[in-house]
């Protein structure tokens, strides 16, 4: 009516009024969602680097400390700072830096601005032009950048980025601070200095680092300077080389109080930190003097966690293999605020001593923040964590003159809020530091692996061969891709692609480059042969040894991913030339080829594991949100996936375990696989068939039916019983080959799943498969069904494959039901079923 109603100029007018209110709305919709894309979520790296003690600045590069009381964390220490946009054109590798600390005979460039590049070496050349890519920003990173993570966004859209200018604009900001070591050469261009270097810089925390013990906080009424916080000012106590203890001079020092930050408390805290049992042997402080000449505290390091003597020795295999399965992280939550140290070995010997020089692989691993502060949970009932590689080394203390490891890690480390680079961090720096550290919040484990095969080098006369360099040099690659996510501009999570992957890509490209090294090279092969006795030729061969077992942990299912077997290559710097942009899988296929490398936890103690079973000796260094007290979190211990969901009353968790058992089950067999199928099938035949002949259990009676018919019984025996009954009595019930550390207690599992196997075809007559009634009660047919879960318990054993004892169990099945007459029985048995009923 009211439409009627309207005059014909009106009925026009209203649509497009219609029209013209809809088109505004969204509009106005569209233009909202693009105005709260454009604000960006604010991150921790922006709310800390605001505080002015957080900032190089404001540490003068005039004001150096007492050489007595305070050393360098490097030959030299500088800031990088990104070329300008017109000078990131020229597509070269370089970088500015400002210095900050310079050896003695480089004074003059102290505070000045001079030119990082690349020594001219052919090698180390092509290596750099291995990663240089192409940074063209994706949606998916954008998107990314607006939640807050941390994108080198100031070298979007330049091309041929390397690895300096990667590491010099990671950040929004020129902050990131790196030490060079003594081969840094120093050459003049004009009124310009030039440092060459032949070693990616590492990041670092602080100029000058001392040893004190913190006695108590001072007052901010007792101090002379104005707007100082009560708790961020400390007495303490240097470290005294003559009498060995802390009665050396006293002095005033600062920790600056850190900002509450997106998590709703601070990174570090000061409360009763001088009454931390980790520092009972004192601290090592990383910093510089302020404006006012107070040393500044940037970054701390227990003194005691570095020192080679343990706390515990643990003596034996399987002793060793439960502390790295179990007891390592066992009561995190109970023990915060603690630390442990503890040495493994697989045999009773004497202790392997530690000597200066010695190095060994670190693997590192946190947990979680629990708590009325927690951390949100990414998957349910698992805390993931994030696992590197490391290199400790054995040095001589600066200060006590006593030996004590100093650990760099290999950070593979994906785009984060926090300003956390992929690269190579100093301790200090990526566990220490109070404004990112993770010293104070988090569960960490970093175990120190002693394996010469590993980590002293050959000669093969005059062939040179060094696994550690060649690990080193893989994760250091994968880490500048990871700067620049490959050209994308972002690294991130996904089934296929995360730090625990791509670390354990590193280390099949360093295993796949050695192997390569080792098939070319007839000189190699020549000595390896003609010294077999040799100590060099006896640790290689335990090198050989634990590349296959490694090869087996990165590669479970037999199936070497495509983006691992095509980026082996690109990683040793092969494929210069052959792609611009690498092939990556982050596809969940791809992750389950990898299942074993997903979670982080199980990389840690797997690989701690597969080198004690070698011979190696361990290293463990536990902390437990050591430092100052923060009551509002707790530490949480890493787990595997779905590892929060344990049986009552035990640390049990029985989701995992059976997952991990399938997953590894699921192996290719090989070669010499299929020969134990043919030879365990070859001795049930000639066992089975004479004992069930002669009992007249068994007779040569072909079912004739259809071909069809055939195919589908066939069909469904695969099924069931073949794979349901395996996969419950083998599979899940049994310890998988891979994880058997206790033969006895493999073989009384054995026995269980065996006796359960024979009872449970009675107990199916019975319930839900009437036609095995009452064949399924026969003596002879329950011998037989032993000896074939015997058989298929063998062949389980020595295979390890899943698809192994369901072919045995099938065949079997299969050829006994057409061939020996055993459909027949159990069809007369539902006929006579049916007539009882």
């Amino acid at each position: 009516m009211i439409w009627r109603g309207l005059n014909r100029k009106l009925r026009l007018v209203f649509p497009i009024f219609l029209l013209l209110v809809f088109i505004v709305v969204m509009v106005s919709q569209e233009l909202s969602a693009r105005e709260s894309q454009l604000v960006q979520q604010e991150n921790n790296y922006a709310i800390h680097t605001r505080q002015d003690f957080n900032q190089s600045s404001f540490y003068p590069v005039a004001q150096i400390p007492s050489a007595k009381l305070y050393k360098p964390i490097g030959n030299w220490v500088g800031r990088l700072i990104l070329p300008t946009k017109q000078q990131l054109q020229d597509g070269l590798d370089w970088v500015w830096m400002e210095v900050q600390y310079a050896p003695p005979t480089a004074q003059n460039l102290l505070g000045k601005i001079v030119r990082l590049e690349w020594k001219n070496n052919e090698d180390l050349l092509a290596k750099v032009k291995a990663v240089t890519r192409d940074i063209n920003f994706t949606s998916e990173v954008i998107k990314s950048q607006e939640q807050g993570n941390i994108h080198p966004f100031r070298l979007n859209a330049v091309r041929h980025v390397g690895i300096l200018r990667s590491l010099a604009g990671a950040n929004p900001q020129d902050d990131v601070i790196i030490a060079l070591d003594s081969n840094t050469i120093i050459n003049a261009d004009g009124e310009k200095s030039i440092l060459q270097i032949e070693r990616e810089p590492v990041l670092a925390t602080g100029r000058f680092y001392g040893l004190v013990k913190i006695i108590n906080p001072i007052k901010s009424n007792l101090l002379s300077t104005k707007d100082k916080q009560d708790s961020d000012y400390f007495s303490a106590q240097h470290y005294n080389p003559n009498s060995n203890k802390f009665d050396g001079i006293q002095e005033t020092i600062r920790i600056p109080q850190q900002v509450i930050d997106t998590r709703d408390f601070a990174p570090s805290s000061l409360q009763e930190i001088e009454k931390s049992p980790a520092g009972e042997d004192g601290w090592y402080i990383y910093g510089a003097k302020d404006a006012n000449a107070v040393f500044t505290v940037s970054a701390l390091a227990p003194r005691s966690l570095f020192q080679i003597q343990p706390r515990q020795i643990i003596t034996g295999e399987e002793l060793g293999l439960n502390f790295i399965k179990e007891v390592n992280w066992q009561n995190s939550e109970k023990d915060k605020g603690k630390f442990n140290t503890a040495f493994l070995k697989p045999v009773e010997t004497s202790i392997s001593k530690w000597q200066q020089g010695d190095k060994a692989i670190v693997l590192h691993l946190f947990g979680g923040i629990g708590g009325r502060k927690a951390e949100a949970i990414g998957v349910p009932n698992t805390i993931t964590g994030h696992f590197a590689f490391g290199i400790a080394e054995v040095v001589r203390d600066e200060f006590t003159n006593e030996l004590r490891f100093e650990t760099k890690y290999q950070q593979i480390y994906a785009h984060n809020p926090d300003g956390i680079i992929a690269g190579t961090h100093t301790w200090a720096d990526y566990m220490g530091n109070l404004q990112r550290g993770w010293l104070a919040t988090r569960p960490v484990s970093d175990i120190l692996i002693k394996f010469e095969p590993v980590t002293q080098d050959y000669d093969f006369d005059g062939i040179k061969l060094s696994p550690l360099e060649e690990f080193q040099q893989q994760l250091q690659v994968t880490m500048a891709r990871y700067r620049v996510g490959d050209g994308t501009g972002g690294a991130m999570v996904s089934p296929g692609t995360s730090c625990v992957q791509d670390s354990s890509q590193a280390l099949y490209a360093a295993i796949m480059a050695i192997k390569n090294q080792v098939a070319t090279t007839s000189q190699i092969q020549t000595w390896v042969r003609t010294n077999p006795n040799h100590p060099q030729a006896l640790r290689f061969q335990q090198l050989v040894e634990l590349g296959k077992s490694l090869e087996q942990q990165l590669a479970p299912l037999g199936i070497v991913r495509a983006d691992w077997q095509s980026q082996a290559g690109v990683l040793a710097g092969t494929g210069i030339g052959k792609t611009t942009k690498p092939f990556q899988d982050g596809s969940i296929w791809a992750g389950l080829t990898t299942w074993r490398t997903i979670m982080p936890r199980q990389v840690h103690d797997d690989l701690a594991a597969i080198f004690l079973k070698h011979g190696a000796t361990l290293q463990v260094l536990r902390t437990n949100q050591v430092g100052g007290w923060q009551s509002n979190i707790t530490p949480l211990a890493p787990t595997v996936f779905l590892g929060q969901m344990k049986i009552p009353f035990t640390n049990i968790a029985p989701l995992p375990i059976i997952l991990n058992r399938f997953l590894a089950s699921l192996v290719i067999p090989t070669q010499q696989d299929w020969l134990i199928l043919v030879l365990l099938l070859i001795i049930y035949s000639i066992t089975a068939l004479p004992y069930g002949w002669k009992l007249r259990f068994l007779q040569l009676q072909f079912w004739s039916v259809s071909w069809i018919d055939q195919c589908l019984l066939t069909l469904r025996c695969l099924f069931a019983p073949a794979i349901i009954e395996e996969l419950i009595f083998r599979v899940i019930l049994l310890p998988h080959p891979s994880e058997i550390t206790n033969w006895l207690r493999c073989s009384l599992w054995a026995i269980v799943s065996l006796v359960l196997f024979v009872l449970y075809h009675p107990l199916n007559a019975k319930t839900f498969f009437k036609a095995g009634n009452p064949t399924f009660f026969n003596r002879v047919f329950l011998a037989l069904t032993l000896w074939l879960g015997i058989i298929c318990t063998v062949a389980y054993t020595l295979t390890g494959s899943f698809w192994v004892i369901v072919l045995i169990h099938w065949i079997v099945v299969v050829v006994w039901l057409i061939v020996f007459g055993g459909i027949t029985k159990l069809d007369k048995n539902q006929k006579i079923n049916k007539a009882q009923t």
